[in-house]
């Protein structure tokens, strides 16, 4: 699975490598998130997670899998592992490629290859490099992955900026504000987008 981070879009593809180049078996696109009722911030840690789920369940729609795995159905934010089932086809494996993305911890990248996991694949990971795990503690707040998830650290931001600095929050979510979405709004939108995807 590659996960492509640009200034205004998140791209994930599965791919396997041949001689002649690069072949794609399936690829999902932030910019298609507004058809699941994701409006705007299509460049964010949540709109990757939105985008490796979407990749995930198309993926496995395409091999006839997405009844068999489900993935994870209620968002925690917590580890999440996909186990092949007896009997059945072997769960989806493949493996990040994050490329030339920086592999800090809370990266875009991270948030793709989480609900890509989510949605059904199996991946191997850890929660060392999600958003939630403190370094010096050795441990991984699951509370915190999951506000990131559910864009509650987009929205924080947004009721600090309205009460701090109006002219800010009019400059830099210029976006959310003509797109009429309320710092309240925000789990609910995404909430929907995860169900509808």
């Amino acid at each position: 699975m590659t996960g492509h981070v640009t200034n205004t879009d998140n791209i994930c593809q599965i791919a396997y490598a041949r001689i002649e180049g690069d072949m794609i078996v399936c690829a999902a696109y932030a910019h298609e998130l507004p058809k699941y009722g994701v409006k705007v911030g299509l460049a964010n840690y949540v709109s990757a997670y939105c985008t490796g789920l979407l990749l995930a369940r198309r993926l496995l729609n395409r091999f006839g899998m997405d009844k068999i795995y489900e993935g994870q159905v209620e968002v925690t934010g917590d580890e999440y592992n996909v186990e092949s089932i007896d009997g059945q086809p072997g769960a989806f494996t493949c493996y990040l490629d994050a490329g030339l993305a920086r592999t800090t911890t809370g990266n875009k990248v991270f948030g793709a290859l989480k609900g890509a996991v989510d949605g059904g694949l199996s991946i191997p990971h850890s929660t060392k490099r999600l958003p939630g795990y403190d370094s010096e503690s050795k441990e991984f707040n699951a509370e915190v992955h999951r506000k990131h998830i559910m864009g509650q650290n987009v929205a924080d931001y947004m009721r600090y900026l309205i009460e701090e600095d109006e002219d800010t929050y009019k400059k830099q979510l210029s976006q959310y504000i003509k797109k009429n979405v309320t710092p309240d709004m925000m789990e609910e939108m995404y909430k929907k987008a995860h169900a509808a995807i």
